[in-house]
């Protein structure tokens, strides 16, 4: 293929992942962001394929055949409420890319570089091993926490921090004396060490800091797939991994900030790490301050309330009530009852994970609101309805200095006129803490599973 056309293609794919990403910044306009960012991958891989690759072409189209076969079935198989781990996964499968095309280039240099080239292209071969292999170990690690195969509580080893120290001084001398030397089995030391880095980085992160985990395991794979351009000399796969790593890290601080954190403190242990209380001093009330309610009792405060606020959590996502829960939306805001939804920053496992479930539902996106728009509103709420969340409503960030959670940044229902909270039972949210807003005199529990509790709500609700 032509040169011209070739840089031409790869620009014009450039400019469409641009437009994906602009577009997925807006609800609105998501489907969009997708459709650009599909036409743009479409190109770079035809035009790579058929212009940049030389031989092999039936074994690498058999590959691509396989890879689109594989993602198809699991597009169509995968719940929405298990795109937090699918996310996480195919993180590790773009950082085990970064390996194996780092080792190819390790066991054959190109031969038509002087020393000091051979030398950079060695260095950009460590790094993106070295970026790989972590993300690879971190993104199976986060995949097994967000689905339950590992617990959430953080992995606190004695001196970790001087662990951590150790690996990263042990990355650097190897991954140098390797470009010194060439030597493999330095190589081999800097991937073994990526690989413990990962593990343990993600294992030392508590449960509630998981979104910050997979907004900054997008951001290493897209270093890792910048690191793999570098080693090829692709340059629209440099633009495609800073373009990633860049909105990763990105993200990844808008996470920080909506937890009050800092980005350090989440790497080097999550919540639960440090408390002196918190999580570990018991329940936050007696049973004698808890005050149940049944469907039909809720049903009723809501057809009687002017203002309703529902919020959504990850238990929402579990025992996918969205649908449920956007029918008794619409049966409220028809006779009626203004009818609005709080999303927390980090509310489900991944950033954006109930709105995307509450678009899937087909709720409109004029009535969902972020955090810092409807935290002030609540003192004229009528009644919230707290469906499968915890953490993200949790008093204790507020009220409790030596909560593992204080200084988040909360939803704050127990300032309006009453709360219901949908719940299975009193047990404390994935962060570990327990929450004084169930036993508060405003606060009604609704115990059950939260989908056959919103269906009775529903059918009490009538037509």
């Amino acid at each position: 293929m032509n040169s011209g056309i070739l840089t031409v293609s790869y620009l014009i794919a450039s400019a469409l992942f641009i437009m994906a990403l602009a577009g997925l910044s807006h609800q609105e306009s998501a489907r969009r962001g997708n459709l650009y960012g599909m036409i743009g991958m479409g190109l770079a891989l035809v035009v790579t394929v058929f212009g940049v690759v030389t031989a092999n072409h039936g074994l690498l189209l058999v590959g691509l055949a396989a890879g689109g076969v594989i993602g198809w079935v699991l597009a169509k198989r995968v719940e929405m409420t298990q795109m937090p781990e699918l996310v996480a996964i195919l993180h590790s499968l773009v950082g085990l890319a970064a390996v194996l095309v780092g080792w190819a280039n390790a066991l054959k240099h190109p031969t038509d570089m002087s020393d000091i080239e051979l030398k950079i292209h060695a260095g950009e071969t460590a790094i993106g091993i070295l970026i790989g292999a972590m993300t690879v170990s971190g993104s199976v690690c986060a995949y097994l926490k967000l689905s339950g195969k590992v617990g959430g509580r953080a992995l606190m080893l004695p001196g970790r921090h001087l662990f951590n120290l150790g690996l990263l001084l042990g990355a650097i001398f190897f991954t140098i004396d390797y470009i010194n030397t060439d030597s493999v089995m330095a190589l081999v030391v800097v991937t073994v060490l990526a690989l413990i880095f990962g593990i343990h980085m993600v294992l030392a992160i508590g449960g509630a800091d998981m979104p910050v985990v997979v907004s900054m395991l997008n951001s290493y794979s897209g270093w890792a797939a910048a690191a793999m351009g570098f080693m090829l000399g692709n340059d629209l796969l440099i633009v495609i991994g800073a373009l990633v790593g860049a909105s990763g890290a990105i993200l990844s601080h808008i996470m920080c900030k909506a937890m009050n954190r800092k980005f350090l403190s989440v790497i080097f242990g999550g919540f639960g790490t440090t408390s002196t209380g918190g999580g570990d001093s018991g329940p936050a009330g007696s049973a004698d301050d808890i005050k149940p309610i049944d469907a039909q009792e809720t049903a009723d405060m809501l057809l009687h309330a002017k203002e309703v606020m529902i919020l959504p959590g990850y238990g929402m996502a579990v025992a996918q009530a969205q649908h449920t829960v956007y029918e008794i939306t619409r049966r409220l805001r028809e006779k009626g009852v203004n009818v609005r939804f709080g999303i927390h920053p980090v509310a489900g496992r991944m950033p954006g994970h109930m709105n995307v479930l509450l678009a899937e539902a087909k709720v409109p996106y004029d009535i969902v609101y972020e955090m810092d728009e409807i935290n002030a509103d609540f003192p004229k709420v009528d009644v919230s309805v707290v469906i499968g969340a915890n953490d993200i409503v949790n008093p204790a960030a507020q009220e409790v200095p030596d909560s593992p959670i204080a200084g988040m940044p909360v939803l704050e229902p127990w300032k309006g006129k009453t709360t219901i909270v949908l719940k299975r039972g009193m047990s404390s949210g994935y962060a570990g803490v327990d929450n004084p807003l169930f036993y508060k005199d405003n606060t009604r529990m609704l115990f059950g599973d939260a989908k056959a509790s919103v269906e009775a709500v529903l059918r009490c609700l009538g037509d």
